[in-house]
């Protein structure tokens, strides 16, 4: 987990973690934060383990942890977070120590996380679709019944 924790600590990602915190200062709906993207990762790990994946664990917390570091992009200039995201994720996992294979496929994750096409792929990009969606706990949310995600959406039981 060292590169991992490089990335906690690289001057990039803290920046947009800063600036997503900033931004989302007064939403009453999910937040895209550091709990989330610890979620995305251990909802990621699990499924890669019940599914037998065999996807690195570095590639699985690397891809949560910068799958959403430009959401405040989104929010500035209208470009959507995934776009963004991709866009910060290089310099970063390069920095950290991921060789170019890596880099590519976890920006490759990052840029399709909202991409239904790729949820039942066995690959990275189907597992970060699938953690990401899964970890948000609907079910216990005070502002639910007022949330645009669809019902079928929804997370109202617990599965992972």
């Amino acid at each position: 987990m060292e590169r991992i924790n490089r990335i906690l600590k690289h001057p990039q990602f803290e920046y947009h973690v800063k600036a997503n915190q900033a931004a989302e200062a007064d939403r009453r709906f999910c937040c895209h934060n550091m709990g989330h993207f610890l979620d995305v990762a251990r909802i990621g790990m699990i499924i890669n383990l019940e599914e037998g994946l065999d996807i690195p664990k570095d590639w699985i917390y690397a891809s949560a942890l910068l799958h959403d570091t430009g959401r405040h992009i989104q929010y500035e200039k209208g470009i959507p977070h995934e776009i963004s995201s991709g866009e910060i994720a290089p310099e970063i996992l390069k920095d950290c120590g991921f060789d170019d294979k890596e880099t590519d496929v976890i920006v490759d994750a990052i840029i399709n996380h909202r991409n239904g096409t790729v949820k039942e792929e066995q690959t990275l990009r189907g597992l970060l679709y699938r953690a990401d969606k899964a970890s948000r706990a609907c079910f216990a949310c005070e502002v639910e019944a007022e949330c645009n995600w669809k019902g079928d959406k929804k997370n109202l039981s617990i599965k992972y």
